[in-house]
């Protein structure tokens, strides 16, 4: 059982590519960047999709998910090869011209140096007009930045390195702290008790996850929240109620 409300700032993360669908890559980064964005940023993920690399699935999802969250987070599609075309689809998503972005240019004119500077490569460096850059200090192609719309590589390493580099283009607000019960009772036995938490405290996340040690069945109860007083007053009662030991 899990309730959860629509925080103040709020998320999506869009994932791109073929390869994932496929199973032929597993997917890293949204653990990381929800990590992120809750902890760091106060910014709660609410929604995660995976599409392949089809420019019409590119711009319906953009479109639909900019318009229904505050930020929007794609990984993938942006390197020199043919299916590489999130860059191209975000164009067309925002009716704005797909075209060099003259600092981008020279940051990788500059990186591969002119001999080596290739039509694969200078691809790189097209993206919608107006678009602001999100440097990448790991193999310099950089990500960008359209309206609401944070793009950025698929490849974990340096899709880490870009996070780090939008920390201060968020607006952030108070981090999102959690804190976790064990309870060693079946998720059934304790369902009815924690709706009735979830009920009255509808500001605060709560989430329940059976899990399974060796043949020992319980519940994690996890409580999310931005106000730590609040946090620590409902995760009291919870302990006392269920006459748990305090956990975490």
């Amino acid at each position: 059982m899990r309730n959860i409300n629509k925080k103040k700032v709020d998320a999506a993360i869009l994932i791109i590519g073929n390869e994932i669908l496929s199973g032929r890559t597993q997917d890293l980064n949204v653990s990381f960047l929800s990590d992120w964005l809750n902890k760091r940023c106060g910014i709660s993920v609410e929604e995660v999709r995976v599409i392949p690399d089809v420019e019409l699935k590119i711009v319906k999802n953009i479109l639909d998910l900019k318009r229904r969250f505050n930020y929007v987070f794609t990984t993938g599609g942006i390197g020199p090869t043919h299916d590489d075309i999130t860059a191209k689809s975000l164009s067309r998503a925002f009716k704005t011209k797909y075209e060099y972005h003259k600092e981008a240019y020279s940051i990788l004119e500059n990186y591969y140096g002119r001999a080596r500077f290739n039509d694969g490569r200078k691809k790189m460096a097209k993206m919608p007009r107006g678009s602001s850059l999100i440097y990448n200090p790991v193999s310099a192609a950089p990500g960008f930045i359209i309206k609401n719309v944070f793009v950025m590589a698929g490849v974990p390493q340096i899709f880490e390195a870009m996070v780090q580099e939008i920390s201060l283009d968020i607006e952030s607000i108070d981090p999102i702290i959690s804190k976790t019960i064990k309870i060693f009772k079946k998720e059934s036995e304790i369902s009815e008790r924690l709706w009735k938490y979830a009920n009255r405290y509808q500001d605060i996340s709560i989430g329940s996850y059976p899990f399974n040690y060796s043949g020992v069945f319980g519940v994690e109860i996890v409580l999310s929240h931005t106000d730590r007083v609040l946090l620590n007053k409902v995760f009291n009662e919870i302990l006392s109620d269920f006459n748990e030991p305090n956990t975490n």
